[in-house]
């Protein structure tokens, strides 16, 4: 490993590894472009080749140019209105006496039938001219930037440069749509965030540390770019709640390991320590297993009131529909029938009768025990 090369020298380097190892397309040098987050052309194509009729391709494109360019909102609301679109598709209807249908962006079950590409120096024309080293592209939609420092510079330089470009006098239109922003270099390694995370709050992936072969730049773009894993973090592990949110490894290795076990019908523990993003992990896994089993029901308890609100909070702040229970009674009204599907109550509920702790059926609870999930 040869540290001190140009930052050109890894560029060329990161480009075959998308290229050749990722198997991305390769959309060319763009510096000499008009550039957008948004390419028609491939994301029309595309939507053709997943069925769409063109006034249907046509309609979806416009709803979400739409929510990409609002210029009534903030960078962070029309980011959050175009991740919604990704997610959940574009609710279209193409004459008033047809119904609504869903076109789908990006086909999220089969990763690989969607068109992964990779471009670079995309020059960004508007208040002020900047070109992104690295630009990845899933159907024609910017999703991600990367930043490439000189192995002799630091990641901060690559992390305070996507900052600045997301400021209004820059260019900040072309961040609707992305969900992961990076910065590397050869000798740090790589961090990511995604828009409007602050230089402090950038991550580090972890995962396989004993492997120390090649550039730790390279090994964390195998890891979070890989097309099956890119997509799943985009599509299970986004957090909104009034700011944007994206895992640690802890929280989503925790998360993969307790879907696993839902799947088997298995209970099991998380175990975490203060600070570590408690409430963040009970979003994303109440949401998954409401999306995927549709006959479920999550029920959240905790021992102090103060915790109790907090998460009825974060539950709320990302768009979740959550009941807080008041009393035993009611709690014991909602556990007997079909909805909500999502609750959180003190354990201190149970049992209760008239807002009275039953002491009997406090002597004769049980808890059984369950193994650790990680």
């Amino acid at each position: 490993m040869v540290i001190g090369k140009p930052e050109r020298v890894t560029q060329n380097r990161v480009i075959q590894l998308f290229c050749n190892e990722l198997d991305y397309r390769y959309f060319g040098d763009r510096r000499e472009f008009e550039n957008t987050n948004i390419w028609e052309e491939h994301l029309s194509a595309f939507l053709q080749k997943s069925g769409y009729s063109p006034a249907q391709i046509s309609r979806a494109i416009e709803l979400l140019r739409r929510e990409a360019d609002n210029s009534h909102r903030n960078l962070y609301e029309n980011n959050k209105a175009v991740y919604s679109l990704l997610r959940y598709g574009v609710d279209v209807k193409v004459m008033a006496s047809e119904v609504t249908e869903k076109v789908h962006l990006i086909n999220w079950e089969e990763p690989q039938k969607n068109d992964f590409a990779v471009a670079e120096e995309v020059t960004l024309r508007g208040n002020h001219e900047r070109r992104p080293d690295v630009v990845l592209y899933v159907n024609g939609i910017a999703l991600g930037v990367l930043e490439l420092k000189n192995s002799r510079a630091s990641i901060g330089d690559g992390i305070r440069q996507n900052l600045s470009n997301q400021k209004p006098e820059f260019n900040q239109w072309f961040f609707s749509t992305i969900q992961f922003v990076f910065a590397g270099n050869d000798s740090e390694g790589l961090k990511y965030g995604t828009v409007g995370t602050p230089e402090k709050y950038f991550l580090n992936w972890k995962e396989d540390e004993e492997d120390n072969l090649g550039y730790k730049l390279d090994k964390y773009l195998r890891k979070l770019c890989q097309k099956e894993r890119l997509l799943e973090l985009v599509r299970d592990f986004v957090l909104f709640d009034g700011k944007k949110k994206l895992p640690r490894p802890h929280q989503y290795f925790a998360l993969k390991a307790a879907q696993e076990y839902v799947r088997q019908q298995r209970g099991g523990i998380i175990w975490h320590t203060q600070g570590s993003g408690k409430s963040i992990v009970m979003v994303f896994l109440a949401k998954w297993i409401l999306e995927n089993n549709p006959h479920a029901r999550v029920v959240i308890i905790t021992d102090r009131d103060e915790l109790d609100k907090q998460i009825e909070g974060v539950f709320h702040d990302s768009g979740e529909k959550i009941k807080r229970t008041r009393n035993g009674n009611q709690l014991m009204s909602l556990l007997g029938k079909a909805t909500p599907r999502l609750i959180c109550s003190l354990v201190h509920k149970f049992g209760q009768r008239n807002g009275t702790i039953s002491r009997a059926s406090s002597r004769n609870s049980k808890i059984s025990p369950a193994k650790p999930l990680a």
